[in-house]
């Protein structure tokens, strides 16, 4: 395997995260949009660049980055392309109810 241009991400355990933290990165309109379409989505499944997000990819980057850091999301590299999932189990028992709060939608 050649070695990869870029470092591995780095990941943020959700049992080490305020619920402040969560709650600042779910508050961004793009962020919860990612993480509800991870939701509908099989692990690993979804490439960085795959999802349809009005920004470029220095600032889909800093949103995966601050989704990583909320532990919310979890990224690995596959050859060229990055891919990700969502923390599902680990997020639900440090977040009891929470993340399915979440992907219900504001009712719009």
């Amino acid at each position: 395997m050649a070695p990869s241009h870029r470092s591995a991400p780095e990941h943020t355990h959700p049992e080490d995260v305020p619920v402040q933290t969560v709650l600042a990165a779910l508050a961004d309109p793009v962020r919860l949009a990612l993480v509800r379409d991870l939701a509908g989505s099989a692990d690993w499944s979804r490439s960085c660049g795959s999802f349809d997000v009005p920004v470029g990819k220095a600032a889909l980057s800093h949103h995966f980055a601050v989704l990583r850091g909320a532990g919310l999301v979890e990224q690995r590299d596959e050859g060229p392309r990055r891919v990700n999932r969502l923390r599902r189990a680990e997020f639900e028992a440090r977040f009891p109810g929470l993340l399915a709060l979440v992907l219900q939608g504001d009712g719009e």
